[in-house]
């Protein structure tokens, strides 16, 4: 058996020598992937999950746990990674119309497909919401059928799109989904046991099988015939059903071996010659154990894996030529169909037919030709007692079959051995072969005799197979009688018939019984040592044919127990090829149970002058346990000679029963031994087995403290390694830290002595920056100083041209009114004209709201920021930022002052300007008043009109009324407004200079004394001019007003005097 592994490999051969399987497990390759870490020795194997077949059966694809899918050509003795998908799949199919893609069900639900010579995914399938555990393809390759536990569902695979959707109840589950072959029927298959056949083109329900009668059977596994007829189901028991789907009834039922307990899965193996009627089906069970069953003759034809090597799935080439298994330690055997059914596949032995005439003795030789008759009558005549003597001592006239004994006695004699093509017919009817099934099968179901448990320690097989035949037919030896488990040579001489007939035990238990029963007679009466009567009577023999040889036995100390029991016990097969074994036991079987103890006298006597030459007694032990150049012609030919003319008193026949074969039905009670001593030695051998037991476990346990022990010891040392290497990467690091705090340590240094210099430079650059600020500083407050004193008497003018043009306008709205009196058509014009008026000076007197607060905006941020700029040069130079901080702050009070009496001023227009627009509003509603009593008198005729518009004055009056009630608390909350932002700007300044007085007063009061008197000197020259401008102010709005009085008083007089006013005037 050849082994490849796949791990980090890519492409390459499977194997390197022709492969020759044998057919005790067929087992081509195994396939295995293991990784081995790159920081442990040990390697563990990546264990492959699915494989599938293409159509030709040549190719295969696998799937492993790490998502590796490679391609192995059986016929190319190639194998290449296809994909690293890196999901392990869940299920393969590789029977698809395009021979180059297969389909590959992923563990993340998803059905992807990918071409094996592009190395690409070709399509990617969503749908499923669990696993998919099954991929059926039709056979025409085009749609796929992929079930999950919930839904199944139909892919068109020339599209990759999904076609149908068969959904089942939540609580009921699917459990198999596929298509029968060469139909477009899809079967299925639910947990409650129900099976539906279904129209793949429409999923119309086609019909329903029946369910078996009894216990439910929680089917898990399904299997097709190629043509469609048969299904077949297996589940929790060992109990296959078989339908006939053409008929949709159950046909038969097949139950399996006790031992089956679970039917995992359900395979036909193809044949080419039976048109689709497969009859071979593979049943893997619960103990991982694929059996081949003819479901017709529900005969056991072969098995794969063993319990050491369990197979957890199985796929098989639509050619049936080879079986791929997924072992139950992850790796992949390949099996050879052929080598596993050499020995089933054998043509049937054909008859031995005799023509009934003697004259011509033309008996038919093996290879179908005529023998000549002088040649036959002449050997028939040379053995004509011999087979008179055995046709009267046993009674084999009456063959199975129709064979007659007196022709294969002729064979025999004719040829030496009987045709090798019909040997195993010949010695199952020469034997009388029972074949009893039902016997058999009660002792192989009694399980493993505790004997043979261990019994591939003290017969180490290569083959498992070979050692498993063994184990079950000397547990059911054993089972049969209790000396059998007791006999040390019983497995010596049961091998080569299990070796024989290891395809067919029961007839290799059968033989084995029978040459217990007849050719081993009296062995077991002195047990447990050997036969003393039975070699006593091979020594008769040899003292009367051969009275040298025994005197030289005799000389040397060599027995009977030396010469004769170590080729009894093993059937001569320690001494002998298989070819001439096998011609032995021809003659053995067909003659007297004693023929085998004169075969040991002959085997000693021919071979006397090799045994005259040993003088050694290892030298005759040697002799008798190993192959000498002994012809075993001449053998045969000595012992038939002995039988005629050995002695009666001595001769093995007078000791030795008949031959008698194995009952039919049940097998014979063997108790031919020393009952006390055999259960005198089963009860020493369970004590020693439950002591050996007992220090078994004992040791076991030792061993497990002994690991534990040294596991702990192994932890202990590599923690104390570990810990040492940490102390000593510790050390390393500490003197790299203190390295790296020498380094930073210096460089801080180093870096302080920079900061040093650039300091005492920047202290230098900032007094001589200092100096040229305040030089600069000095010239630029005179400037400002002019500049104020510039605008206010630009004010001061402004103020009085200002003046003067509202008393214009007043002067022109007093005219005016005047003319009203006699353009009363023109009243609508004035009024647009007067609400223009009033929008403008409302407009400017937002403007000039918002001009006043962006001021103290911007002069509150330049005091914060001028007083952040302050406090930091207080701190480098106290001297420097007090006498700027006492010039800051004379400069602050004068613009602050100034702004005051902005604001006086505008407050005193303001105040102004609403007087004058109360006379206008008064005149005007004296105007209204009297247009009104005029109306009256004039237009008598036309009093309607004359109420409209009365109201709408009326209406007019109350806008008005409503506009100058606006303005009056519009100009109130200006005023108070203005008034807030004042007191807390003073307030502000206040604090600010008490603070800044604080800070830098006695530096102020000691060093910048000329300072102070500039700003003393500035400050009551500004107080001067604005009392000054204030004091003219003041006196030009008194003549204002009382011009404006006179004025009002003028034009009521005129107006009284001209025309009385109406009865509901009303002058407050």
């Amino acid at each position: 058996m050849q082994t490849l592994d796949v791990c980090r490999k890519e492409h390459g051969k499977i194997w390197h020598r022709k492969p020759a399987p044998s057919s005790d497990d067929g087992v081509i390759v195994t396939i295995t992937n293991s990784v081995s870490s790159a920081l442990s020795l040990q390697t563990r194997n990546v264990r492959f999950l699915h494989a599938a077949f293409d159509v030709t059966g040549d190719r295969f694809v696998a799937g492993d746990y790490q998502g590796n899918m490679f391609m192995f050509d059986v016929t190319r003795n190639r194998f290449s990674l296809v994909q690293r998908t890196g999901t392990p799949c869940t299920a393969l199919a590789f029977t698809l119309r395009r021979k180059t893609e297969f389909l590959v069900g992923m563990s993340d639900y998803s059905l992807k497909c990918y071409d094996l010579d592009t190395k690409e995914l070709v399509a990617w399938m969503k749908g499923h919401d669990s696993a998919i555990h099954t991929i059926s393809v039709h056979a025409s390759g085009r749609y796929a059928m992929t079930s999950s536990s919930e839904i199944a569902q139909l892919w068109d695979l020339d599209t990759f799109q999904r076609k149908k959707k068969l959904n089942i109840k939540g609580d009921v589950g699917i459990v198999k989904v596929f298509f029968l072959p060469l139909s477009n029927t899809i079967m299925t298959c639910c947990k409650d046991d129900s099976i539906f056949a279904w129209e793949s083109d429409t999923l119309d329900c086609k019909y329903q099988l029946p369910a078996p009668p009894g216990k439910s059977p929680h089917y898990k596994a399904f299997a097709s015939t190629r043509d469609g007829r048969l299904l077949v189901a297996g589940g929790r028991s060992r109990f296959l059903h078989v339908w006939a789907l053409d008929t949709k009834r159950l046909l038969r039922i097949i139950q399996l071996q006790s031992k089956i307990t679970t039917v995992r899965q359900l395979e036909f193996l193809p044949d080419k010659f039976d048109g689709g009627a497969s009859q071979v089906l593979g049943v893997l069970s619960q103990d991982g154990i694929m059996r081949f069953i003819n479901v017709h003759t529900c005969k056991l034809l072969f098995d794969i894996g063993t319990v050491e090597d369990r197979i957890n799935s199985v796929t098989v080439s639509p050619t049936g030529h080879h079986i791929v298994g997924i072992m139950d330690s992850g790796n992949i055997n390949l099996y050879s169909v052929q080598a596993l059914t050499a020995e089933i596949n054998k043509p049937p032995p054909p008859l031995v037919k005799v023509v009934a005439s003697n004259k011509m003795s033309d008996s038919t030789a093996p290879d179908g030709g005529k023998l000549k008759g002088k040649g036959v009558r002449k050997r028939l005549k040379q053995g004509k007692q011999p087979v008179k003597d055995g046709s009267e001592t046993k009674d084999k006239s009456d063959m199975p079959e129709g064979l007659n004994m007196e022709r294969l006695m002729a064979i025999l004699k004719g040829y030496g051995e009987y045709p090798g093509k019909y040997r195993m017919f010949i010695w199952r009817s020469i034997l009388h072969l029972p074949e009893n099934h039902a016997a058999y099968a009660a002792l192989v179901d009694k399980g493993t005799h505790p004997a043979y448990e261990k019994v591939h320690e003290q017969y180490p097989i290569k083959s498992r197979k070979l050692l498993r035949v063994l184990q079950r037919s000397l547990s059911a030896l054993s089972h049969w009688s209790a000396i059998f488990g007791e006999t040390d040579y019983l497995p010596l001489l049961a091998f080569p018939f299990i070796k024989l007939f290891q395809n067919n035990q029961l007839v290799c238990f059968e033989i084995i019984a029978t040459i217990l029963v007849s050719w081993c007679q009296h062995w077991f009466e002195f047990f447990p040592n050997p036969p003393i009567n039975v070699l006593g009577m091979v020594e008769n023999v040899l003292a009367h044919h051969d009275k040298e040889l025994l005197q030289h036995f005799v000389k040397y100390g060599v027995t009977s127990q030396v010469y004769a029991w170590p080729v009894l016990e093993t059937l001569f097969s320690e001494v002998l090829t298989k070819d001439e074994w096998l011609r032995l036991l021809d003659n053995i079987f067909s003659n007297h149970p004693a023929f085998l103890l004169l075969v040991v006298v002959a085997y000693c006597t021919c071979s006397r002058g090799p045994l005259l030459q040993c003088i050694e007694f290892d030298d005759f032990t040697y002799f008798f346990h190993h192959r000498n150049t002994v012809d075993v012609g001449q053998v045969l030919t000595e012992t038939y000679r002995m039988m005629d003319t050995t002695p009666a008193d001595i001769h093995p026949k007078r000791m030795l029963e008949e031959f008698q074969p194995l009952t039919k039905g049940q097998y014979p009670v063997f108790n031919k031994y020393p009952k006390f001593i055999v259960d005198y030695q089963v009860q020493e051998r369970d004590r020693i087995r439950q002591e050996e037991l007992d220090y078994l476990q004992q040791r076991q346990v030792s061993l497990e403290l002994q690991k534990e022990t040294e596991r702990r010891q192994h932890e202990e040392a590599a923690w104390y390694r570990q810990q040492e290497l940490l102390l000593n990467a510790e050390d390393k690091r500490r003197k790299m830290i203190a390295e790296e705090e020498q380094k930073l340590a210096d460089q801080r240094t180093r870096l302080q002595a920079m900061n040093r210099e650039v300091k005492m430079k920047e202290l230098h650059l900032l007094d001589a920056t200092r100096r040229n600020f305040m030089n600069f500083q000095q010239k630029q407050k005179e400037t400002e100083l002019k500049r104020l004193d510039d605008e206010i008497q630009r004010k001061a003018l402004l103020r009085e041209q200002e003046t003067k043009a509202g008393i214009e306008e007043a002067e022109v709205k007093n005219m005016e009114l005047q003319l009203q009196r006699k353009l009363f058509e023109q009243e609508l014009h004035r009024d647009m004209t007067k609400a223009s008026l009033q929008q403008k000076a409302e407009y400017d007197a937002r403007l000039k709201h918002q001009e006043l607060e962006s001021r103290m905006q911007h002069r509150v941020g330049q005091a914060e920021k001028e007083r952040e700029q302050e406090i930091r040069r207080v701190i480098q130079q106290n001297l420097a930022h007090a006498d700027q901080l006492n010039t800051d702050t004379a400069l602050r009070n004068q613009v602050e002052y100034k702004q005051r009496m902005d604001d006086l001023d505008l407050e005193a227009r303001n105040v102004e300007f609403a007087r004058l627009q109360d006379e206008n509003r008064a005149l005007e509603e004296e105007v209204h008043g009297l247009m009104q009593n005029l109306q009256k008198t004039k237009e008598h005729e036309a009093v309607e009109n004359y109420d409209e518009l009365q109201e709408q004055r009326r209406l007019a009056e109350a806008a008005e009324q409503r506009r100058m009630t606006l303005l009056t608390e519009e100009s109130k909350m200006a005023k108070q407004h203005v008034t807030h932002l004042g007191q807390s700007l003073d307030e502000s300044f206040e604090r600010l200079r008490d603070i800044r007085q604080k800070t830098v007063g006695r530096a102020a009061s000691t060093n910048n004394g000329w300072l102070n008197d500039v700003s003393s000197g500035t400050e009551t020259s500004t107080q001067l001019s604005l009392d000054r401008g204030r004091k003219t102010f003041d006196e030009r709005e008194q003549e204002l007003m009382a011009d404006v009085r006179r004025l009002r008083a003028k034009l009521a007089r005129e107006s009284r005097n001209r025309r009385p006013p109406p009865p509901d005037y009303n002058p407050d």
